[in-house]
């Protein structure tokens, strides 16, 4: 090639690079109008290892186990007799739980029913567990006698993957990955962020915490009843969608104690998480349920993404806009290794109820102070934890810290 024929050396360069670039595979995109639809957390695995593995170890992944496919699940005494169990593990379709309970299912025709009893985990007995007057709103419109009262309507929903109230089916048992990211078979043929919905991806917080709200929420479905049955779930909510438009909180007067709720609005039962959260300066700042949790699995109580107070001080510090100012010490007035100085003692107090004498965090992250404890029976973590004093103890060393309004305190 002469001088002057030559290709100049940029010139040439750009040209391969773009015909490179021109043929390069790259993921089509879907056709339009394609709908997604459910293929089971297993396709997942293959391009997700490291996720699927951790999350097989959680108990989402493990909240409903055959007994006979999984006997290390049951964790019921069913050896001792006791006059409260009056089925044995042959009769058990399903267990349901593991932490602080674990209920237990039969199979009747196409439906599930749960007995009426169940292992307290943490204090190692059985209890009664039959939902009655004045309790769950749905307890109205079901019958008394447990054998008459299907978990699909109440509870399945949230256990599975993809329930179908019409026929009854599930794509999965347990809380699988579309549980959380919606139907994945456009995202198996075309993996791209835009053919799955990630709730842990920065954008539209409401609709990210919507994910988890909707399970741990008490409320109803906008619709109900729905074919002549009362639900207990969401139905017809998908991951992505604005959960809004289809559950409705349980509704609270403010002052009154209720079967849900404390006076001041917190949650005062299990499995409203998200009734609290939506209440949250944090929910209301734009802060999602995946800024301190990875349902995924991690090392960490409650699969937290950080150990201890570490998940709240990436936010929450001397140095940072919501404080708090000072040391850890000046601002708890505790020991530093102290359970006093751990933040989830005062900003999230054990006060919704479990089961017995078992009780979970509340979610409002508000301080509860001894005057409301006073006012409208509202337990406070300071004689929470310090079980042999008074509420006025606890107001006059409140009173006596460093910082702390009194108008706070008294109110």
């Amino acid at each position: 090639m002469s001088s002057s024929t030559r290709v100049p050396r940029a010139i040439l360069t750009l040209t391969l690079a773009t015909a490179a670039l021109g043929g390069c595979a790259r993921t089509p995109e879907p056709p339009a109008g394609a709908t997604a639809t459910y293929v089971g957390s297993a396709a997942c695995e293959q391009c997700h290892q490291d996720i699927y593995d951790r999350w097989k170890t959680t108990l989402m992944a493990k909240v409903v186990q055959d007994p006979a496919v999984h006997p290390e699940a049951v964790e019921g005494d069913f050896s001792t007799p006791d006059s409260l169990v009056t089925f044995d593990l042959s009769q058990v379709a399903f267990t349901y739980g593991s932490k602080w309970k674990q209920r237990y299912f039969t199979r009747v025709g196409d439906d599930y029913y749960a007995f009426p009893v169940q292992w307290d985990v943490q204090n190692e007995v059985w209890r009664p567990y039959h939902p009655g007057p004045g309790g769950d709103w749905w307890v109205p419109y079901y019958p008394s006698d447990q054998m008459e009262r299907p978990n699909g309507p109440l509870c399945d929903g949230c256990h599975s993957v993809n329930y179908d109230v019409t026929t009854k089916t599930v794509t999965e048992w347990n809380v699988g990955c579309e549980r959380c990211h919606g139907p994945g078979s456009l995202h198996v043929e075309y993996p791209t962020k835009e053919t799955i919905f990630d709730p842990d991806q920065p954008g539209d917080p409401l609709r990210s915490s919507d994910v988890c709200v909707s399970c741990h929420s008490q409320g109803q479905p906008k619709s109900n009843p729905i074919g002549g049955q009362f639900y207990d779930w969401p139905v017809g909510y998908e991951p992505g969608k604005r959960l809004s438009d289809y559950w409705v909180l349980e509704e609270h007067t403010l002052g009154e104690e209720s079967f849900t709720h404390w006076p001041d609005g917190s949650a005062h039962k299990n499995r409203m998480q998200g009734n609290d959260f939506v209440q949250s300066q944090m929910y209301k700042k734009g802060v999602s349920c995946f800024a301190c949790h990875d349902v995924h699995g991690t090392d960490n109580e409650a699969d937290l993404k950080l150990p201890g107070n570490e998940v709240c001080t990436q936010c929450h510090g001397p140095q940072l806009q919501p404080g708090p100012k000072g040391t850890l010490t000046y601002h708890t007035q505790h020991a530093a290794d102290s359970e006093g100085s751990k933040c989830v003692a005062c900003h999230m107090p054990l006060i919704d109820k479990e089961i017995s004498d078992v009780n979970v965090h509340s979610h409002t992250f508000r301080f509860i102070t001894p005057d409301m404890t006073d006012k409208y029976g509202i337990p406070n973590p300071c004689t929470s934890c310090h079980t042999d004093k008074s509420t006025d103890w606890a107001r006059e060393q409140l009173e006596a810290w460093p910082a702390v309004s009194p108008w706070r305190v008294e109110g």
